[in-house]
């Protein structure tokens, strides 16, 4: 895992070397003061040289101050590098986020994605910050303070040799079982996030039943299992800073009662004693410090394995070797012998032996019963899905043979469930094409029927949308979306279920204004209402993942069932 994060220190290697360089700097420094220490109480105190005691107290200071700038320096050195590095890491994955494909996302939920990009990146971030630090200057700190140690007296060292396999060993059993309990935690963490955001997106639902203390109860559900996981995962590694502390302070405590017997024979002097004991203190401060890096190391590795999870994630769609820079020459469409399943699985088919061929410029209506398959086929045009037997053309072409991008940018598509995002009218309609001229945005909006209320907001195109499109109903938000996709002036429109919820006026409007203006390009509509289809040049029944009827509104109502049926159902609900 480290090996693939490392490339996203890319820009700040510099700063990442330079970091552990200053914290050697800092660590030397720390390690000389104990020996003038020991020459003050050795040589000055005893002769009474108070010019001795100032010029060694004084370089004393100097050693102090020079190591706490390089501490500060090498902190901030880390803070830029772990920062950059975790800003290069969230670029990367949510690029390859964007290139998933359909499958891809419905693999991973939305919270999950959400709290790999957050919470789990800090973790890393926080990590790398650490190990910038603690990686240089436990370890140095460690070799170089045991080395004087051993100089002063080799056999108050055996006291070390005693306790670091010791603590070597504990940290080693308690990372090895943290770990699983922290993956756990983990996960907890998505299922809070799921929750959390399926709440407030469906604020307005919640209110309107009157759901908040369900909804509240439910929230508290997840924090206490989020809470149990923590307590579980870190119930373990609390127990490294009382060890730590208990094998310090026996450590200490053996010092001085060994050491005092050795300075009482005359072995061993008071200077070099003191020196010892803040060199064991140095060693087992260390130590102590590469424990909480090694715990910070597990709680992210449990999080970098989530990250790499995504990283290495291979996108269901993807180009083709040979796709080509080939662009749609038209708006035919054609379905050859399609089968589909969300689960690759034969056995399970959402989609059985399509075959359809739609000519360019043509309106074609698709019909059927929940669950029939219209939006999964629809899908398969702009290749948010792969077939799993068959092949879609578009402009002749198998749309495996085109790059996604050219692909996608002759097909405009307006999806069941409309998206607005956080901005300006214009700014969302823009996404259609970025660089569209005023009277190109006006023509889609008036095709689509939004012109007349865009123009009745006091700041017309520039009126906040809110999050979501909170400021508009749910019919003017269909025909912003309706706008958005004509504005790319596609070859191929697809409207799935996108006006059911304008009046039948605004409806038969905005379909009279595609036979009129948008002649050549081709119309594939998903409608509940058969009103929305009926003047289509063809109508297509689906059922049951099967085309079970094609025709016109009159051919179908003499000669298939399921149509007469959603047609009488529907008048009977006028009537």
């Amino acid at each position: 895992m480290l090996k693939k994060l490392f490339p996203f220190v890319k820009g700040y290697r510099l700063t990442s070397i330079l970091s552990p360089v200053v914290i050697t700097v800092e660590v030397v420094l720390e390690v000389f003061i104990p020996l003038l220490m020991a020459d003050i109480i050795d040589v000055g105190i005893p002769a009474g040289d108070f010019g001795y005691v100032l010029k060694k107290g004084g370089l004393m200071i100097v050693m102090c101050l020079g190591a706490l700038v390089a501490g500060a320096l090498a902190a901030r050195l880390a803070i830029y590098s772990s920062n950059g590095a975790a800003k290069n890491l969230r670029m990367s994955v949510f690029e390859k986020i964007q290139s998933f494909s359909f499958k891809n996302t419905d693999k991973y939920s939305t919270a999950s994605l959400l709290t790999r990009l957050t919470n789990d990146i800090t973790n890393i971030q926080s990590c790398f910050q650490m190990l910038l630090r603690m990686l240089t200057r436990s370890p140095m700190m460690l070799i170089m303070a045991t080395v004087f140690a051993i100089r002063i007296s080799p056999q108050l060292s055996m006291i070390l040799f005693l306790a670091i396999p010791f603590l070597g060993l504990t940290m080693f059993l308690l990372a090895r079982a943290a770990f699983p309990r922290f993956e756990r935690m983990l996960k907890q963490y998505d299922g809070m996030n799921a929750r959390t955001q399926e709440t407030l997106i469906a604020i307005r639902v919640v209110k309107a039943f009157v759901r908040g203390d369900y909804e509240t109860e439910r929230f508290e559900d997840s924090a206490a299992a989020l809470k149990k996981a923590q307590r579980a995962a870190e119930s373990l590694m609390i127990v490294s800073s009382p060890v730590m502390q208990l094998t310090v302070y026996s450590c200490i405590i053996a010092a001085i009662w060994i050491g005092g017997g050795h300075v009482l024979n005359g072995t061993l002097t008071s200077g070099a004693l003191m020196s010892f004991i803040t060199y064991i203190t140095q060693i087992l401060m260390s130590l102590m410090m590469m424990t909480f890096a090694f715990i910070n190391f597990v709680i992210s590795s449990a999080s970098a394995k989530r990250i790499c999870e995504v990283l290495d994630e291979v996108p269901a769609i993807r180009d083709n070797d040979a796709a080509t820079e080939l662009l749609p020459e038209d708006g035919s469409v054609e379905f050859r012998d399609v089968s589909f399943s969300y689960s690759d699985n034969p056995e399970n088919p959402t989609l059985e032996h399509i075959s359809l061929s739609v000519r360019s410029g043509e309106v074609i209506g698709i019909v059927g019963g929940s669950g029939s398959g219209k939006t999964t086929l629809v899908q398969l045009i702009p290749r948010l899905y792969d077939v799993l037997s068959g092949s879609v053309l578009v402009g002749g072409h198998d749309v495996r043979d085109y790059k996604t991008d050219n692909l996608r940018a002759a097909i405009g598509m307006v999806l069941q469930k409309n998206v607005l995002f956080s901005g300006t009218i214009r700014e969302n309609l823009l996404w259609g094409k970025a660089d569209a001229t005023q009277e190109e945005i006006d023509a889609a909006c008036r095709a689509a029927c939004a012109y007349d209320f865009i123009q009745s907001f006091p700041d017309k195109y520039e009126t906040d949308l809110g999050q979501g499109g909170v400021n508009v109903s749910g019919g003017q938000k269909q025909r912003l979306c309706i706008a958005r996709a004509l504005i790319k002036q596609p070859k191929v429109l697809i409207l799935d279920d996108s006006t059911s919820a304008c009046d039948t006026a605004t409806d038969a409007n905005i379909r009279r204004a595609f036979r009129e203006e948008l002649a050549g390009t081709t119309k594939i509509i998903i409608a509940q209402r058969v009103a929305s289809v009926m003047d289509a040049d063809r109508i297509v029944v689906l059922d049951d993942g099967k085309i079970d009827a094609i025709g016109t509104h009159a051919e179908l109502l003499e000669t298939n069932e399921i149509y007469r049926e959603i047609y009488s159902s529907q008048q009977k609900g006028v009537a």
